[in-house]
Order: structure tokens, then C-alpha cells, then sequence
């Protein structure tokens, strides 16, 4: 069994846990310095997520669950009128250990009303920019800041997997065609999709510098209201950096009955996997008709460290890994 607070593992990490400090002060200083408030919402709660794969921990007796994400209880606060907002939030998500994920994390959130896309983009590189050296080497790249990339799916699925992700929507066997890959057995459309972009896309972007990746399919947009020039995407980005997936965004979805619609799909789809667990979260769905346009975003704290630090180990950023 490890000792993580033992003298010399603990030394060994003490450079990494120093900087993860003054980028905490950094986070902190550049929020204020635009107006956010910093908040804190509830760990256990009813209902942690509504993601069909995202496990949650549950607490017994209570019936409580450690929640995935602090997004539904901030999206309250901002239909109560909060504004703009911030949290370091402890989540909890049960998946295995690996080098970039841990059970327990610290996620870096963000809500600002009226933003655009292009708004929380450029909010995002400055941030970045107010964290991160200019130019920094990670896992044997050389990324520069001042290098940022934009990409659709749809281009990165042209460019990288050359197939048409938007044409064949839904279609697996079409998709599969369309890449030049295999189909397996039991894999659906959107298992493909995952894969193809696990597998092809992914370990080509974001190397030299962050990458943007906009523009979900429809059926990947979760919480993101669907884009208005283009109902096929809706208006979502991941940002890629050194190789690590490290933030998810949204322009949020303001329809509450759209989101129900989404959600009692993904509760069907969850419960056929892993079996019942949950009530809906119907003062979330409450707040959703109450929200103000805005976009928000969650960002891993400890992978962004890791980016500072040059680590290579999730563990060896955290001050007690478990």
C-alpha cells in the first residue's frame, strides 16, 4: 500500500504542489479582475449528472450522491440572478486511475452571462495566457500560447479521419464507410464517434498550441443549445493542450423542455446499462426555463497543473493521491 504523505514522496511533490498554489492565486486574481464572484455549491446531492457513462459515487445511508460536476447547482444560482460566476470544485467520478484521471479531481467552472462562443473562447485563451508560461514543453512538445487553433468536428473528422460526421449522423454503418474502418460488433453510431476521435483526431490537435474544438453533432450536445445558422451542431467546444483534454463548454441550453427531452433519453439509455438509480433533478429543470443566455465551461484543475508543472502523473499534482 502507498504512503502519500510519507516524508520523501511527499518532498518529491513539493515543487509541483508549490506551483500548483500560485496558479490557484492566478485563477483567483484573474476571475476578480473580470467581475466573477467565487461560489460554493453542495458535494452530495440528489442528483449528480445526467451523463450516460459518468458513474457516481452514492453515499448510504443518506441516498445522497457525490456529485460529477457543480453544474446544475451553479445554473440555479445563475437563474437566481448571481451573474457571473466561478468555482474550484472537489467532483468525484468512479472510473479507473490512470495517468490523467483520478476517482477524486478539482474542476475549474465558469458561468458568464450574455457570452457568445467567440466570447468564452477568447476568455479561455486569456486565461490560459494569465496561467501558463508563453512557451512551455510538455511530453515532448514545445506548445506556445500564442499558437491557438479553431476546428469544427466536422473539419477535424474531414481532415483526420476523412469522413463526413455530419452526413452520416446516426448512421454507424455509414460512418464506418465513410472513415475506412471497421465496424465492431455492437458499436453504435456514437461509439464510432468516440472512437474515431479517440483514435485519429485527438493525437493530432493541440500539440503546438491550444485547439479549439467546435461544433458538436446534435446528438453530442448535452447541455448546449444547438447552433442557430446549423441545427445539425450544437454550440460546444472541448480544448485540447500538450495532448490533454482539459475543458468542456457550452453555450448553454435555455429550453427547459428540450432538456427534459434530452435528459428522459439519456435516463433511458443509463438505466438499460446500469439499472435504475436517480430521480430527475426537477428544480434543475426549473432553473434551466429561468437561465439568462450565457456559457460556461468546466476545466480540469489539475491537468492544467500538470501543463505548469510539466508532470506527467496526475497523482503528482494532488497533495494526498489516493
Amino acid at each position: 500500500m502507498s504512503q502519500p504523505w510519507h516524508q520523501e514522496r511527499l518532498a518529491a511533490r513539493l515543487p509541483y504542489l508549490r506551483r500548483r498554489q500560485l496558479a490557484a492565486a492566478a485563477t483567483r486574481a484573474f476571475f476578480r479582475a473580470r467581475g466573477y464572484m467565487e461560489v460554493e455549491t453542495p458535494y452530495a446531492v440528489a442528483a449528480p449528472g445526467e451523463e450516460v457513462h459518468l458513474r457516481a459515487f452514492r453515499l448510504a445511508p443518506s441516498g445522497l450522491y457525490l456529485h460529477t460536476s457543480p453544474e446544475f447547482a451553479m445554473k440555479k444560482l445563475l437563474a437566481g440572478g448571481a451573474g457571473k460566476i466561478f468555482q474550484f470544485a472537489r467532483v468525484w467520478r468512479d472510473e479507473p486511475r490512470s495517468a490523467t484521471h483520478e476517482p477524486e479531481f478539482t474542476m475549474l467552472e465558469w458561468y458568464c452571462p450574455g457570452a457568445s462562443m467567440d466570447d468564452l473562447i477568447g476568455e479561455v485563451a486569456a486565461f490560459l495566457q494569465a496561467v501558463l508560461p508563453p512557451v512551455f514543453a510538455y511530453g515532448g512538445h514545445e506548445v506556445s500560447l500564442a499558437s491557438v487553433e479553431r476546428l469544427s468536428v466536422a473539419e477535424a473528422f474531414a481532415r483526420f479521419a476523412g469522413a463526413d460526421v455530419l452526413a452520416t449522423a446516426g448512421d454507424a454503418t455509414a460512418l464506418a464507410a465513410s472513415a475506412g474502418a471497421m465496424l465492431r460488433a455492437g458499436e453504435d453510431w456514437e461509439d464510432l464517434f468516440f472512437r474515431l476521435l479517440l483514435e485519429r483526431i485527438e493525437p493530432q490537435i493541440g500539440r503546438a498550441g491550444p485547439c479549439f474544438l467546435t461544433h458538436w453533432p446534435a446528438a453530442q450536445a448535452a447541455l448546449a443549445r444547438r447552433a442557430p445558422e446549423d441545427e445539425r451542431v450544437a454550440e460546444r467546444f472541448e480544448v485540447y493542450v500538450a495532448g490533454l483534454e482539459l475543458a468542456n463548454a457550452f453555450v448553454e441550453l435555455t429550453d427547459a423542455a428540450e432538456q427534459r427531452a434530452r435528459f428522459l433519453a439519456d435516463r433511458a439509455r443509463r438505466h438499460a446499462l446500469y439499472g435504475p438509480d436517480w430521480p430527475m433533478d426537477e428544480d434543475f429543470l426549473a432553473a434551466v426555463a429561468a437561465l439568462p443566455p450565457c456559457a460556461g465551461i468546466a476545466l480540469g484543475f489539475d491537468r492544467l497543473v500538470m501543463l505548469a508543472t510539466g508532470a506527467l502523473r496526475m497523482a503528482d499534482v494532488l497533495w494526498l493521491p489516493g
